[in-house]
């Protein structure tokens, strides 16, 4: 794997952020319209806002970096069962991306694509990706519509990251640096196909997917698979459903994968926020008889006790039943505590401790030792958000 170092890439992006960020000043045409006729004029109303420089196009970037330690030694093996975070002992690039959007009224255009040893991972099983080494490198694609008089419906019809799930590809958006077992071996990380969403109400909103098998952009039971999705949003959470369903196994449409994911995120406060989130996925064999099935339940706080600092635990149970997602019939139980320092909108530090524990000797240890059932880890990690310039 291609290995840059941390701080190549670390001056590369503090260059760029030594330019001066436009800062879109408020409008004030609208609220002058909604005001009565007899109120007064703000002291010092700021000018209407400029068009848009880049006409409608937007860009930003990320730059993810982290050093691991493995308590365990292992001599070949790398962090099992985590994910992006793989390597131990030396410094890594996760993800180093540039986003590109193009947002009008009825068309728009999404890409992001990078490199690093997320990029990697995310497309390991993808035959398409094998084929055609490019794809490595495209984490989304996908063309936007928003047809006029459909109520805020959107089409979207590419590549796309899947909707199951509580957290997400980009370390920066999600409470910790690690993934969860969930997030690793119960959910896919994308989809290729069409995917729709409508608002039934404000707070109500539903779609339908219609996809190809797990991971895969192109090759295997291509718009074959369906998806459907839900979400209610109120002040204080937010629960979603995905239900996910279709056949997986190359070259045949028989033994059909069953996923329903579910979460809820709990938002009393800006300073306290927590999120449970379930899983149970069921894989049917080709032959028509018996199948294979994983499920698991994890939960998240995430404290911002400073401004600047925030602290996020996080603990949870895999049951991979038949050893299909991990290599072995096993419970695996996780638990996570991190330390987030944001230093401003731009760089973000993070220190994490992490512990997995098997009901099995599943975790490699030195070439000299027999397995063990737990592993320890603890992670350093640097990130650099870049943008958006509109």
């Amino acid at each position: 794997m291609m290995r840059i170092p941390l701080c190549l890439l670390v001056l590369a992006f503090s260059a760029l952020a030594a330019d001066n960020y436009p800062i879109e000043p408020v409008d004030s045409t609208d609220q002058a319209q909604s005001a009565p006729a007899d109120a007064p004029k703000p002291a010092d109303a700021p000018p209407p806002a400029p068009p848009a420089k880049y006409s409608g196009w937007a860009f930003s970037a990320l730059a993810d970096g982290y050093f691991n330690l493995n308590f365990n030694h292992p001599s070949l093996i790398g962090n099992q069962l985590q994910n992006f975070d793989l390597n131990w002992g030396t410094p890594e690039v996760s993800l180093a991306k540039v986003t590109i959007d193009k947002s009008d009224q009825q068309l728009g255009f999404h890409l992001d694509t990078g490199f690093g040893e997320t990029m990697r991972l995310v497309h390991a099983a993808d035959p398409a990706a094998i084929d055609h080494q490019a794809l490595r490198y495209i984490e989304q694609m996908y063309v936007i519509a928003k047809p006029n008089h459909t109520h805020g419906a959107e089409f979207d019809f590419g590549q796309f990251v899947t909707s199951a799930g509580a957290e997400v590809i980009e370390a920066n958006s999600n409470w910790n640096y690690s993934r969860s077992l969930l997030f690793s071996w119960a959910i896919p990380y994308y989809h290729f196909g069409l995917r729709t969403t409508v608002p039934i109400t404000k707070s109500f909103t539903v779609g339908f997917q219609l996809v190809n098998a797990w991971n895969t952009v192109w090759g295997n039971n291509n718009l074959k698979n369906i998806g459907i999705t839900a979400a209610l949003t109120q002040s204080k959470y937010t629960w979603s459903v995905n239900y996910y369903e279709g056949p997986n196994h190359a070259g045949t449409t028989a033994g059909k994968r069953n996923l329903i994911d579910t979460t809820l995120l709990l938002t009393p406060s800006s300073k306290v926020n927590f999120y449970i989130n379930g899983d149970y996925a069921r894989d049917n064999n080709v032959t028509g008889s018996g199948y294979n099935s994983w499920y698991g339940i994890a939960g998240a706080a995430r404290f911002q006790l400073t401004s600047k600092f925030a602290l996020s635990p996080r603990v949870e149970v895999f049951d991979d039943k038949n050893g299909f997602e991990t290599g072995a019939a096993q419970i695996v139980k996780e638990g996570t505590i991190t330390g987030e320092y944001k230093y401003n909108d731009h760089w973000i530090g993070r220190m994490e401790f992490r512990h997995d524990a098997s009901d099995h000797p599943f975790f490699s240890r030195g070439a000299q030792l027999a397995n063990a059932k737990d592993m320890n880890t603890a992670t350093l990690a640097l990130m650099y958000v870049f943008g958006p310039l509109k």
